[in-house]
């Protein structure tokens, strides 16, 4: 089977978005690039009953390369992220809080330094009708330099090098938006982390966690 291991991967990508509540039913895809190929989650399949063989491999131009189903109906944005930021992987959910956040602000404000973990302050994407081509170029530009996005009225995304890297970073994008609107929710003034200092924590960020090689 074509890209085994990585279609095994997108499975438990799923599933694991499903029971830390990051999605609703089937409200979610996952694709991971592997030079010319791109294996992605396929369209209205539960994810309990997902099995690697129906995760549909396609090339850059989205033509079905193996796969029975069809792929994710976002297949265009992740085709279009992928061609804008070179990532090895993205994720897309439709999580409570960033789903909320995206409709009352244009960019999440710094008012958690994790916010460094996405490389800076993080955009939301002006809304298109999902499966467009309008989606894809609005949200591919709100990544320039970013490894996460909010999407107006739809949800969240990921990247990174990795599936293992873009799926950790889901958690934490949740999280400070759960952070900023429940600090909106107050109707007190809210702290941001000021542009220099949070320069600084991206910084930190880029190598926060690498342990030294002997």
């Amino acid at each position: 089977m074509l890209l085994a291991s990585e279609r095994a991967a997108i499975v438990e990508a799923c599933r694991f978005m499903q029971r830390e509540h990051l999605v609703v039913g089937t409200a979610g895809n996952v694709s991971v690039r592997v030079g010319d190929r791109v294996a992605i989650s396929p369209s209205g399949v539960a994810y309990e009953s997902m099995t690697a063989a129906d995760v549909v491999v396609t090339d850059l131009a989205g033509v079905t390369v193996e796969g029975e189903l069809q792929p994710s109906s976002e297949l265009p944005l992740h085709l279009a992220v992928y061609e804008a930021t070179g990532a090895g992987a993205i994720t897309h959910n439709h999580a409570p809080a960033s789903t909320a956040l995206g409709l009352v602000v244009d960019e999440i404000p710094a008012s958690h330094y994790y916010s460094a973990m996405f490389g800076g302050v993080v955009r939301v994407a002006p809304y298109a009708t999902f499966g467009t081509d309008e989606l894809a170029e609005n949200v591919a530009a709100a990544l320039t330099g970013r490894s996460g996005a909010l999407m107006g009225n739809h949800g969240a995304i990921t990247i990174g090098p990795t599936l293992a890297k873009a799926l950790s970073l889901l958690p934490y994008l949740e999280y400070i938006c759960e952070i900023q609107v429940l600090a909106m929710a107050t109707g007190l003034p809210v702290k941001l982390v000021s542009p220099d200092l949070l320069d600084v924590a991206v910084a930190g960020m880029s190598t926060y966690g690498q342990q030294p090689t002997h």
